[in-house]
Order: C-alpha cells, then structure tokens, then sequence
C-alpha cells in the first residue's frame, strides 16, 4: 500500500461516522484504490474503491503535499458496471 499521512481532525471523523465510515475504511481505501479521479462537487481528488468489509465507496481528499492528506468526505456508492 502506498505510504500516506492522514491529517485527522474530530470533524472530519464526526462527518465520516454519519456516513458509516470509520478512518480504517476511509485510509484502506486511498491506499487500494481502484479509480482515481475528481469531485464534480468540489473539484478535489478523489478515489473510488472497497473496504476491507467490501463496501464500495468515494473518498473526497485534500493533497497537502506528496504524501499528506487531509480527508474532507466518504460515503457509499453503487459499484461501477
């Protein structure tokens, strides 16, 4: 797995545990991904991948250098086809 620093604060885990996503799920999935892309929303990265229970879920991030980041979202979504 690539080797990444996650800058936690307690809103952005407050702000994942209403969405089921605890900080294991949301580095898990950074770090396996399986697409890669950026939040129509925002416009910030993003990844799309499996936890390690198999949930299938986007995870919104800030890159504050190579290898910090700073998670702002994740939530569920529907497998690509």
């Amino acid at each position: 797995m690539p080797a990444f620093d996650f800058l936690w604060t307690d809103e952005i885990v407050e702000h994942l545990d209403e969405h089921g996503v605890s900080q294991d799920d949301f580095e898990y999935v950074v770090c396996t991904t399986t697409s890669k892309g950026r939040s129509r929303s925002s416009g910030l990265p993003c990844v799309w991948g499996y936890t390690e229970d198999g949930r299938y879920l986007i995870a919104v991030y800030e890159e504050l250098d190579a290898i910090t980041i700073l998670p702002v979202t994740a939530y569920e979504v529907p497998e690509p086809n």
